[in-house]
């Protein structure tokens, strides 16, 4: 089944406040939720997102499409879960899952600290962070889809570039409205029906280097001074290798690359990240110069995972090693994210 998804993020580096919990997912609403589960909504304030590493948020089962239900996929081993669940709702509570026989009460024993069926509106600086991250994650798919293009492998390229409308404006959509960004939708339809089409025609180039303006641009509708801030893109940066991380864990199956799309989605993640950090590694350095060595160092060994956008034969590194390194970026971010917290404060 191709996997139309669109991404609900978890911002990995805010303290995410709910009702019941300090580590709820932070969505942007989602017109298409059920009616009938009506959860609940929390608010995360600008204030929050400078709080400290509180663990990862929740994902709501209700909400999340395919690439963030990923996670139960790659934490579990099932097959397909992403669909299963998705396919399964509404759900009242998370032990639906079990009652709708989705999973078993042993799996779900494994993964129902990380399941909600609650939303969360985001405002201030996270909602700000989730756009961007949103946006980020368009670039990186566009960024793998460039490459494809570029070995002559069309097919290959064009889920990669669909995935930015099916996947993600949608859940932007209304930012882009309220931040007054022209539609640029139909321009990212017309280059992915030219790639299906006629992946020759000379103009898939100027379509496709428009395409990727028009994200630039709705990126630069956030002031540019927030843009540079490190402390800023740190949270950006940590959403984009969460979803990475993720997508990684679900192409990997039995020691092998199992899912190519999802090891390429990983890979333009990654790649995006680290030019957002090359971008600010400058000032993190003279701030916190055994902080940025530590970002670079872990940055450096991380983007060998991938190698191409062509998976190799066998994984360069495991989900559980690839984890560990995006955790080391993660910790060395928040470090950053908390100085500036306290400086402001002071």
């Amino acid at each position: 089944m191709k996997k139309f998804k669109y991404f609900c993020l978890t911002i990995a580096t805010a303290a995410i406040v709910s009702l019941s919990a300090c580590n709820n997912t932070p969505t942007a609403e989602n017109p298409s939720a059920p009616a009938a589960t009506s959860p609940s909504t929390a608010q995360v304030t600008e204030a929050t997102t400078h709080g400290g590493h509180g663990g990862k948020a929740k994902i709501n089962i209700n909400t999340a499409i395919l690439s963030e239900l990923d996670k139960f996929e790659a934490k579990l081993g099932v097959p397909a879960l992403s669909n299963k669940i998705q396919a399964s709702r509404p759900y009242a509570s998370p032990e639906d899952l079990v009652t709708k026989k989705v999973i078993t009460q042993e799996q779900f024993d494994q993964i129902k600290d990380q399941v909600t069926v609650q939303e969360v509106v985001l405002t201030g600086e996270a909602k700000d962070v989730d756009y961007m991250t949103k946006l980020g994650l368009m670039k990186g798919h566009l960024l793998v889809a460039q490459e494809l293009l570029d070995k002559n492998l069309p097919k290959q390229a064009e889920p990669h570039i669909g995935h930015p409308v099916e996947e993600i404006y949608v859940d932007v959509e209304d930012q882009l409205n309220e931040r007054k960004v022209k539609e640029f939708k139909s321009t990212l339809v017309s280059l992915q029906d030219l790639v299906k089409s006629n992946p020759k025609n000379a103009k898939v180039k100027t379509d496709f280097t428009a395409s990727v303006q028009s994200v630039d641009g709705a990126i630069a509708a956030l002031p540019e001074a927030q843009r540079n801030k490190p402390e800023f893109v740190l949270q950006v940066i940590n959403g984009l290798l969460d979803a990475a991380n993720s997508e990684y864990g679900a192409a990997i199956a039995d020691g092998k690359i199992a899912a190519a799309i999802e090891y390429q989605d990983s890979r333009g993640f990654v790649v995006y990240a680290d030019d957002l950090y090359k971008a600010i590694s400058s000032q993190v350095a003279q701030s916190s110069p055994d902080t940025n060595k530590a970002i670079e160092a872990s940055f450096s060994d991380l983007v060998k995972v991938w190698p191409s956008a062509v998976p190799p034969a066998k994984p360069v590194k495991t989900p559980v090693e690839v984890t560990q390194l995006i955790k080391t970026i993660e910790q060395n971010s928040q470090k950053i994210i908390d100085k500036s917290s306290t400086q402001a404060q002071r």
